[in-house]
């Protein structure tokens, strides 16, 4: 069964920026889509978002999209899991505490990547140049380091999404050609020729 699970950030909800864009694109294209409203969204807590992240049908063909917060909550959901996905999307990713003033009650304090990595098959990373909350280039990165997958950095997008910086980002193009691209490893790797 084609399933997606969107994971909204921190002061956010299910109607955030280009969330319900994305939403009716999936359906669209044959998925069964939740995107649930994540509890206490001003101080996000790893305790309280993951159950509810973890409360869904994940399947060989499931997509798990994470914008900011939500990153670090599909890292978690994919340590959590039994089951392989097919593809997760980091938008505005980090996996580490950005200063002494950030909260780190959605992180955990290490994560096992082996594990991560082998629960999901294709991995995209995307940050910006100029993200004014420091999910930038460097947080992306970090992340690419561990799992490999997919980095792609943007230049002068932000945070896409945020209302204290005035950045409404109710349309993701890029995001929906990444949903559309449909691959393997084993069709990239060549480990599918006869």
């Amino acid at each position: 069964m084609k399933n997606s699970l969107i994971l909204h950030g921190t002061s956010c909800n299910p109607n955030s920026f280009w969330q319900p864009s994305i939403k009716k694109f999936l359906e669209s294209n044959g998925y069964e889509v939740k995107v649930p409203a994540l509890p206490d969204t001003d101080v996000p807590d790893l305790n309280k978002w993951l159950p509810v992240a973890l409360d869904f049908d994940f399947n060989k063909e499931t997509i798990i999209i994470g914008h900011s917060a939500g990153t670090p909550t599909t890292l978690s959901v994919l340590e959590n899991i039994d089951t392989p996905i097919h593809k997760a999307i980091l938008v505005a990713a980090y996996s580490k505490k950005k200063g002494d003033n950030d909260n780190s009650l959605i992180l955990q304090e290490k994560y096992n990547w082996g594990k991560i990595k082998k629960n999901v098959e294709d991995l995209i990373i995307i940050n910006s140049s100029d993200d004014p909350w420091g999910c930038n280039t460097e947080e992306g990165l970090e992340i690419f380091n561990h799992l490999g997958g997919t980095l792609i950095i943007r230049d002068g997008e932000g945070h896409m999404g945020s209302d204290s910086f005035k950045q409404p980002y109710t349309q993701f193009p890029l995001l929906e050609k990444l949903l559309e691209v449909k691959y393997s490893r084993s069709s990239i790797d060549g480990s599918d020729k006869k």
